[in-house]
């Protein structure tokens, strides 16, 4: 394992780092990126919940009573590690929130969650909870960094793991602690981090709590940091520290300098990408890809013999495998993680929206039909890990060959969403639950979150009435 690139543990270097962030220090593109973030963060809560999923979570929680915090899209609330546990469930339930591909994480989940709820507790300024907010983003990222996927290699998800440690320094910077008081709290993060990819075998739900509980984790370690209680110094780089525990003998590939080099001068924050459809990223190219050559030859279900799907080693054990699974998908977050059945819905309905993941498109026989006609095999032209890429190739049934290739992900920073996408995105997801005045009400605010003096009520008009 390389040795850090400067002095001090890394645990100190991001507390001094989160602990003095300023306004000023931020520059305005970063400050405006982490606005749209948050404004993505909220719709994709909203989206979750009008899905059966979110309402059992929910239900599920309310076994410990109900509290004063707000779930996002509901009228129950709950008490406030409740309600971040909620949220961050509600952010990741449908793949549909932020993704950074250098990190290999989704870092609003647990980051926003934590920043919004325990910000409207405490009652602090819209300044100051997007400042906790980019403080936590930025350190999750680049802590995901350090790894080059070796998390996910050891059957670890990132985004519950490192997302602990960004919830903990969003709370900490909320609670007023200082450096070492934010250090101790990495420290304590490090008995809590977790998250374990068995899900992707068989479609269960628990990848969607990752993020909600690395949240509520985050938090009570800076709680108890707060309060005086002590934790391990060196959570990353020690001999049982993040890294060597978690990574075992791919501890070497780690590069630790990439949690710090360049700290707050390159912002990470930039490569957080903005997901353009609700299905894991893997799939996203592969569904553009199926789209475009659904149109481009106005394809019909019929006209099809078969179809590869092309994509990088990486995605395999996600959403191709196993086969018999995959391409029966039980429920819409099976399908989300299915090559099968979101290339073949893209092709059959020449879209992929939150419409297309209803039990109505997971039994559509169309579908189902041409689903049985899909394969995969591995990419050598892929352009992962820099970017999501992938390709599918439709052969008809009068021998045509057709192609189309996405080398570069839709939302990735060298292909961004607008800002009227992200807007039009979080509009679709907020009528489903808003009518559309409230849900045109919520962007503006969200969008002007910084010129409020307290977010305690902007965050309570994100549940209903």
């Amino acid at each position: 394992m390389s040795s850090e690139l400067e002095t001090g543990t890394i645990a100190s270097r991001l507390a001094d780092f989160a602990c003095k962030l300023r306004r000023e220090t931020v520059p305005n593109e970063i400050f405006g990126k982490a606005k749209l973030l948050l404004l993505d963060m909220v719709g994709a809560a909203l989206a979750s919940a009008s899905f059966d999923f979110g309402q059992r979570a929910v239900e599920g929680l309310l076994a410990f009573g109900s509290g004063p915090a707000t779930v996002i899209g509901f009228r129950d609330k709950l008490a406030l590690r409740d309600a971040v546990l909620a949220n961050g469930i509600l952010v990741h339930g449908l793949d549909y929130d932020d993704t950074s591909i250098y990190g290999r994480v989704h870092p609003s989940g647990s980051c926003g969650t934590t920043a919004l709820a325990l910000g409207a507790d405490l009652g602090v300024s819209g300044t100051e909870l997007l400042l906790s907010y980019i403080a936590a983003l930025e350190c999750t990222v680049r802590l995901g960094a350090v790894v080059q996927g070796g998390f996910q290699q050891r059957g670890f998800h990132p985004t519950g793991v490192v997302g602990t440690f960004g919830a903990a320094i969003a709370a900490s910077r909320l609670f007023g602690l200082s450096p070492h008081q934010t250090a101790m709290a990495q420290g304590i993060a490090l008995s809590m981090a977790a998250g374990s990819q068995e899900f992707a075998a068989e479609g269960a739900w628990t990848k969607r709590l990752h993020p909600g509980w690395a949240g509520a984790a985050g938090m009570t370690a800076a709680a108890l940091a707060k309060g005086g209680f002590t934790g391990p110094a060196l959570p990353y780089e020690g001999k049982r520290g993040l890294y060597r525990l978690y990574l075992g003998e791919l501890a070497g590939q780690c590069e630790l300098g990439l949690a710090t080099e360049r700290l707050g001068i390159d912002w990470q924050i930039a490569t957080i990408a903005h997901k353009p459809l609700p299905a894991c990223y893997f799939n996203v190219p592969t569904i553009d890809a199926a789209v475009r050559l659904a149109e481009q030859y106005q394809l019909r279900p019929a006209d099809i013999a078969e179809v590869t799907a092309f994509l990088p080693q990486a995605a395999v054990q996600l959403v191709c495998e196993p086969k018999s699974a995959k391409r029966r998908p039980r429920d819409s977050y099976a399908a989300q993680f299915s090559i099968y059945f979101t290339t073949a819905a893209a092709l059959v309905r020449r879209r992929f929206t939150l419409d297309d993941l209803k039990d109505t498109a997971l039994r559509d026989p169309e579908i189902l039909s041409l689903a049985d006609r899909v394969d995969y095999v591995i990419d050598d032209r892929t352009t992962f890990p820099k970017f999501y890429s992938g390709a599918v190739v439709v052969t008809t049934r009068d021998g045509r060959k057709l192609e189309a290739r996405e080398d570069v992900n839709r939302g990735a920073p060298e292909r961004p969403m607008s800002e009227t996408e992200i807007i039009a995105k979080f509009t679709d997801a907020a009528e489903r639950i808003f009518d559309s005045a409230k849900a045109a009400r919520l962007v503006e605010a969200l969008l002007a979150i910084d010129k409020i003096d307290s977010v305690a009520s902007l965050v309570q008009q994100l549940g209903r009435d």
